[in-house]
């Protein structure tokens, strides 16, 4: 599955923002500072958004979670 393979539903970030494709998503992650990106919410993204485009099928679904878990966990305290 293409990295610009789009979420069933776009992930609404704070500040209106969307993240639309795994592509979109993974760019996010990777703009984050590095330590935030080494915490465990954020490697479980990761990893699920690799598993989704490696695999697709129901991974699309788990990277979306992921990232929503990852984006709205109680540790985040920052805007974005």
């Amino acid at each position: 599955m293409p990295w610009s393979t789009p979420f069933d539903e776009p992930i609404a970030l704070r500040g209106g923002r969307k993240l639309t494709t795994l592509q979109q998503a993974a760019d996010y992650i990777m703009k984050l500072p590095e330590a935030e990106q080494h915490e465990a919410r954020w490697q479980t993204a990761v990893e699920n958004l690799i598993n989704a485009a490696e695999a697709g099928g129901g991974w699309l679904m788990f990277a979306r979670i992921g990232m929503m878990q990852a984006l709205y966990s109680k540790e985040d305290n920052r805007e974005t």
